[in-house]
């Protein structure tokens, strides 16, 4: 690969707690931790998921990697966040507390995108609502500080990635400060978090102050002042909005090569356990311009009340997320500063083939007994075959998380891990759910300019159009895909991830292979859109990519003798999106036959593209000026309820608003019952039923009462005169 890490991430010496081997489960309580024979933890995760044993959920693969590097780690699962007992529960650790909400943002996970409180939550035991508090990494850092004052706090996971700088909050429709301040952490991890976190953790076992711990990739930290020895970018200004520094050649290499005895050579990593395969150490470099700086973000209380200075700051670390040239980041909160290093750099197929191969019982933990956990019955049957996105889809948090670059684990590693669930996961019935990941095939697909990707800035390797330089070949899935249906026990191997279809259509094999062998009758893909407009600020393709697709997936369908279909995703309301906008695509719909049950109106994820359009109505994909492109943005719960009723156009109970929407456009000529109309006019019934409603509303009267309202019809309103008795 060309982005390298400087060290493995399993070349440390093991930590001495490793002559306690390997825990059958992570211990969430004393009992097991004296099994175990431990008087301590030295690491105690608390997460705000169930803890399910299997490499999906965060809270395991962060466990067990820190376990394979010999530490001795416990779970605090779902703890009750209401005083500091439950954080109290497995003791002091010895070196620290890695606080994550969970697998989902907290706030998503509890509130629907029209801010309404969710009654269940996929990973709790038997989908039980309310086990988590709102903003869960802040209340359970503050309870973790309330618990053991002294022991240093690492948070972590998506919630945590999302706010490490200050950020729009849909919730409460403010931009709130980062996360770090209000949690008062010591250090933020973001994205997927085994690099930074097994460096935090060797550090701190040798006596280093996690407090001083401020120059670890992929993380961000409160700061006075900078690093020393960096320089920065001051981007700050209105009229230097946009401005880049020129970036060198990036083939431009130092032919100097240390004559150090290591350097050139070959060095083996991994614990015994692991397969790791040899490294070869690069030449020294020339210094890049992005090497130790920084960019001085515009300060908090700026973003908070200017919304240029918003979007300037949400481009600026949208460009900065390249591991190989990304420059560190700085933004002033009152007299302070947020500091983020640059993201770190992505683990190689070994270490990815490690994490996925470490001890993982694949099961939830015994302590939940036969409770169902619907997250993890979703997924116990499924592999991940690889992380990141380089898509740069607006609405989608990856590229702030997993990042761009794409990590692959190697065929021979997944095919273990299908044999490993066919020997050891109860009720296997050989249905593989699905290999796959973020998408369904980027696995393996790089840049084929390893150099060029070092230094590349380009928001997504695929929009506005495919970039020349980018690998579209399937064959490495191609051939994953037969593997995998060879393995002994296997029946069926489906693909439930996103396809991306631009991609796919690049190479029809694939397509061909996908259709005749791994469709279960209906394939889901996302054109998201139909129009232009929103499509664009979505940074999606256009229908011609999907009608492309569709025309070869149908082909080899027959081919294969098979009757299958696809099934279309689309959002509502998303930025950029007009009412006229969600007409056209309500008609495509209903001219394709399309009657879609399950609709998402965008939500507002922290730090998406799509968010900081959302909030500041600007194009923020573009460069940033004083003056700039204005979008249409769908407010209010009105329009958004309007936008998904249209797009649920077949749904009686949206009618009335889309009848009242399509004369307001001038579009009346819409409603009728022919197969050019949309919706049907009004019924007997719902005309008598509008005006009786619209009758009610102007007099000022309440909901006609019934026997079951429990409401007094006879009672009086204030004046002394009951509403019922107004004359008509």
């Amino acid at each position: 690969m060309s982005i390298q890490a400087e060290r493995h991430l399993f070349s440390y010496p093991k930590y001495w707690a490793e002559c306690y081997d390997t825990a059958p489960f992570l211990p969430m309580s004393r009992q097991e931790m004296d099994e175990l024979g431990w008087d301590s933890c030295d690491i105690i995760i608390v997460t705000g998921d169930a803890y399910v044993d299997h490499p999906s959920f965060g809270m395991a693969v962060i466990g067990r990697m820190l376990e394979a590097q010999g530490f001795r780690v416990g779970i605090i699962a779902q703890p009750d966040w209401t005083s500091k007992d439950a954080f109290m529960e497995l003791g002091r650790p010895n070196l620290f507390f890695g606080i994550t909400a969970g697998n989902m943002d907290s706030m998503i996970n509890r509130y629907t995108s029209d801010r309404k409180l969710r009654h269940d939550d996929a990973y709790t035991p038997n989908d039980e609502g309310g086990k988590r508090p709102d903003r869960a990494v802040t209340v359970y850092t503050q309870r973790c500080k309330e618990a053991y004052k002294d022991v240093p706090t690492i948070i972590g996971g998506i919630e945590a990635s999302l706010r490490r700088i200050a950020h729009y909050d849909y919730w409460s429709d403010k931009v709130r400060r980062s996360v770090l301040f209000d949690s008062k952490a010591d250090i933020l991890v973001y994205g997927n978090a085994e690099r930074p976190l097994v460096e935090i953790a060797h550090r701190i076992a040798q006596g280093e102050d996690a407090k001083t711990m401020h120059d670890i990739r992929g993380t961000a930290v409160i700061r006075k002042e900078p690093l020393p020895g960096w320089s920065g970018i001051d981007s700050r200004m209105v009229d230097e909005l946009g401005k880049i520094d020129p970036i060198t050649n990036p083939y431009e290499y130092n032919e100097t090569v240390k004559k150090d005895e290591d350097k050139g050579g070959v060095v083996q990593f991994g614990p015994q356990d692991v397969k790791a395969k040899p490294i070869q150490i690069q030449p020294a470099r020339k210094k890049r311009p992005w090497h130790e700086t920084y960019v001085m973000l515009p300060p908090y209380e700026k973003v908070t009340n200017d919304k240029v200075h918003y979007a300037h700051a949400s481009r600026i670390l949208h460009q900065e997320t390249n591991p190989g040239c990304a420059r560190a980041l700085m933004q002033k909160h009152g007299d302070r500063f947020v500091w983020a290093n640059p993201p770190a750099a992505p683990l190689d197929e070994s270490e990815m083939d490690a994490v996925f191969g470490l001890p993982y019982q694949r099961i939830p933990h015994p302590e939940y007994g036969d409770a169902k956990i619907p997250a993890y019955d979703m997924i116990k049957f499924s592999v991940n075959i690889m992380r990141g996105c380089y898509g740069g889809c607006s609405f989608c948090s990856i590229t702030e998380h997993e990042g761009r670059i794409i990590q692959s684990r190697s065929h021979e590693s997944i095919i273990n891990e299908i044999e490993e669930i066919r020997d050891k996961v109860p009720g296997f019935t050989g249905v593989i759910s699905d290999l796959g990941g973020p998408t369904a095939n980027m696995y393996k697909l790089r840049c084929t300019k390893p150099k060029a990707e070092e230094s590349c800035r380009r928001a997504s390797c695929v929009y506005p159009t495919i970039c020349e330089l980018m690998d579209t070949d399937h064959t490495p899935t191609i051939d994953l895909y037969r593997k995998a249906r060879d393995v002994d026990g296997v029946k069926k191997v489906l693909i439930a991830s996103g396809v991306r279809y631009d991609l796919a259509v690049e190479d029809p094999r694939y397509v061909k292979e996908l259709a005749k062998h791994h469709v279960g009758g209906y394939l889901k893909i996302a054109p998201e859109h139909t129009e232009e407009g929103p499509l664009s600020k979505m940074m999606k393709p256009g229908m011609g990519s999907y009608y492309r697709f569709k025309q070869l997936f149908d082909q080899y369908s027959k081919e294969a003798g098979k009757e299958q279909y696809l099934i279309p995703y689309f959002i509502s309301a998303h930025p950029g999106t007009t009412d006229q906008d969600m007409v056209n695509m309500a008609l495509w719909l209903k001219e394709n036959k399309f009657k879609l049950d399950q609709v998402q109106n965008f939500y507002p994820s922290p730090m998406a593209n799509a968010t900081t359009i959302y909030h500041t109505e600007i194009n923020s994909l573009k460069n940033i000026h004083k003056k700039n492109e204005s979008v249409a943005v769908p407010k209010g719960e009105r329009q958004r309820r309007l936008h998904k009723a249209i797009l649920r156009y077949h749904d009686p109970a949206g009618w009335p608003m889309i009848r009242e929407a399509l004369k307001k456009m001038g579009l009346a000529k819409l409603i009728g019952r022919g197969p050019q109309h949309l919706v049907p006019p009004e019924t007997r019934d719902e005309k008598i039923k509008g005006k009786r409603d619209s009758f009610r509303k102007n007099a000022g009267l309440k909901p006609a009462l019934t026997k079951h309202t429990g409401l007094n019809p006879l009672k009086k309103v204030a004046g002394g005169k009951n509403k019922r008795s107004v004359k008509r």
